[in-house]
């Protein structure tokens, strides 16, 4: 009987320093499950699931945009993602790479996947801020989060390719990148892609996203990308994410179509505002609507209400930001003491908007 390439395990792939064979890294799961943390759990469920003679494997969605669920997948279309990413980023077998991830979702799981298929050396760390505190090793490849990215600027120098994802990252954040000369990455991709599908570098703040192998891209009627991707068993994939296509290969994001604002007749996508704010606003925040007697919806900035932001110097941010429109500047500020989150961090818009806010100050 032939083994599945999903069960096997490459010969140069180290976890923590150590080689394990097919059996032992079954041990090390059992232990993570019964002695680790929460991160490390999630870490032994996986593999455990993805060790076993199953051809398939459930994955959990993070939840951001609707409710959390699980979907069965194959494995081999997993094992053809992390080969995709090997290639697209010319990653060596025995190259050092960093697990700082939620485990229980798809990025966090498929950085285990490239690990164990491509024969590198991973780290496991438990995802915090800064994953990159009391750890002075340099990796050849890491995938973080815009809010960890944000916490090890200093650090990222021991990086010598970084995928960013999770959210879009601010131009503030491409501006500390660059002057960092950080060879960073913003990713594009969801559960059902198996991870990302694209990227776009950060060395170049214009660059649009370009597919990976085997991947081509193209619009519905509403200019919402579809995505193809047959090793991936990707068919047809229609998304709520508005485009311009360039080529079907490249594209550039514009935002999601159920996020758009009718304000008096015109129609805003946040992720667009948010792109312009976040060159002078660096805390998170995020654009949103509230119900307006003239305009039906009007824009608001929301931010959490923490007394160390200064509104009337928030004012003055916005006012120096140029780059918007008259009908993009927010007409409010919504404050509301936490926002609604994902285990991964990533900030739940709905959620948050459906709580009582602290304040609303018009603008």
């Amino acid at each position: 009987m032939q083994i599945p390439h999903f069960t096997k395990i490459h010969n140069r792939f180290l976890l923590n320093g150590y080689h394990y064979s097919q059996s032992d890294l079954k041990e090390v799961a059992y232990n993570f499950i019964k002695e680790g943390d929460q991160y490390e759990r999630f870490l032994g469920d996986f593999l455990l699931d993805w060790l076993d003679q199953s051809d398939s494997i459930y994955l959990e969605s993070s939840g951001t945009t609707a409710q959390s669920k699980k979907l069965l997948f194959k494995k081999q279309p997993l094992v053809n993602s992390a080969i995709a990413t090997g290639d697209f980023f010319g990653i060596n077998v025995g190259d050092r790479a960093l697990h700082c991830l939620p485990a229980n979702f798809i990025a966090g799981k498929m950085m285990l996947i490239r690990a164990m298929i491509l024969g590198l050396e991973i780290d496991l760390i438990s995802p915090s801020k800064n994953p990159f505190h009391k750890n002075e090793k340099t990796y050849d490849f890491v995938a973080m989060t815009p809010m960890q990215v944000f916490h090890s600027i200093e650090e990222l120098s021991r990086v010598k390719k970084l995928i960013i994802g999770g959210a879009f990252v601010s131009s503030a954040l491409q501006k500390s990148l660059l002057n960092a000369r950080v060879n960073a990455y913003e990713t594009y991709g969801m559960m059902e892609t198996l991870s990302h599908i694209a990227v776009r570098t950060m060395q170049d703040p214009m660059s649009e996203f370009r597919c990976l192998p085997n991947v081509t891209v193209r619009q519905d009627e509403r200019q919402c990308l579809i995505v193809d991707a047959p090793k991936l068993d990707v068919v047809n994939l229609v998304t709520n994410d508005e485009v311009e296509l360039y080529s079907p290969t490249h594209f550039r994001l514009i935002g999601r179509v159920d996020h758009v604002i009718n304000s008096g007749g015109v129609k805003l996508h946040p992720e667009q505002i948010e792109r312009k704010l976040s060159e002078q606003l660096a805390f998170h925040f995020f654009i949103d609507r509230i119900s307006d007697p003239v305009l039906g919806e009007k824009v608001v900035l929301v931010v959490k209400d923490d007394p160390e932001i200064q509104l009337e110097k928030l004012y003055e941010q916005i006012d120096k930001c140029k780059s918007l429109k008259s009908y993009e500047v927010p007409k409010a500020i919504v404050c509301f003491k936490e926002f609604v989150q994902t285990y991964s961090g990533k900030i739940k818009r709905k959620d948050t908007m459906a709580q009582k806010p602290n304040r609303i100050l018009d603008l």
